[in-house]
């Protein structure tokens, strides 16, 4: 299984907005994992955000979900910069 992290920086006067949208964005992803999603914040900046999605079945499904949800949560109007998306698997442990 793999786990998906995207970071990103809000605008800090829109985090209201931010928490709205990136929540409602969550709930939408919420299928395409095994765990509940999370929001979190960097504790030395408030800014920066991060998603966390555990126990992803299909990545490239999940990835192309991920994109269109962003979107439809018009998850552009308070992020600086762009939205980041890294996957990590358990180590395979075969030669």
């Amino acid at each position: 299984m793999t786990s998906a992290y995207v970071y990103y920086r809000i605008d800090p006067a829109q985090a209201p907005l931010a928490a709205a949208r990136i929540d409602a964005l969550l709930g939408t992803m919420a299928p395409h994992c095994d765990a509940p999603p999370r929001r979190l914040q960097r504790c030395d900046d408030v800014s920066t955000w991060m998603e966390i999605y555990e126990s992803i079945a299909d990545r490239a499904a999940f990835a192309a979900a991920l994109h269109a949800a962003a979107k439809t949560h018009d998850c552009s109007t308070f992020i600086q910069g762009d939205r980041h998306l890294e996957c990590f698997a358990e180590p395979s442990l075969d030669p």
